[in-house]
């Protein structure tokens, strides 16, 4: 099994503290349940949400991230040789970033997780040996 560092554990939307447990509901992408967290870690049961509305502060960081899915967007249209058009950047700025919405607000969530919640690697080992969960 892959070591779960932190980027692994934000990008595949895991657990701040055992990053073993899934973080949302459901796959970003399904819209009835979009970017819905869990209320707590089915590995370690850690609670995910510290006050009411804890997550509206990952609004600030889905600007972040959505600067860098554009930027992204635009340095892949200058490698390609495409970015000779300003309409033609704006509309695939555009696509990309629809595109990668969901994604983007549930690794905001992940990213706003993160920075509260501290990782235990005696409980990540715990519940790694745990055939329980």
């Amino acid at each position: 099994m892959l070591k779960q560092n932190i980027l692994n554990s934000i990008l595949f939307l895991k657990c701040p503290q055992c990053r073993q447990g899934q973080f949302l509901k459901a796959n970003p992408y399904l819209f009835s349940k979009m970017n819905s967290v869990k209320e707590r870690c089915p590995k370690c049961q850690l609670k995910y949400s510290i006050e009411p509305s804890f997550y509206t502060g990952s609004m600030y960081v889905s600007y972040g991230v959505g600067i860098a899915f554009a930027v992204a967007a635009y340095m892949i249209l200058l490698i390609l040789g495409l970015a000779n058009s300003p309409m033609r950047i704006f509309i695939v700025i555009v696509i990309t970033l629809v595109a990668f919405f969901p994604y983007i607000g549930a690794v905001s969530k992940s990213i706003w997780a993160h920075l509260f919640f501290k990782y235990d690697a005696v409980r990540a080992q715990k519940v790694k040996n745990d055939s329980r969960t």
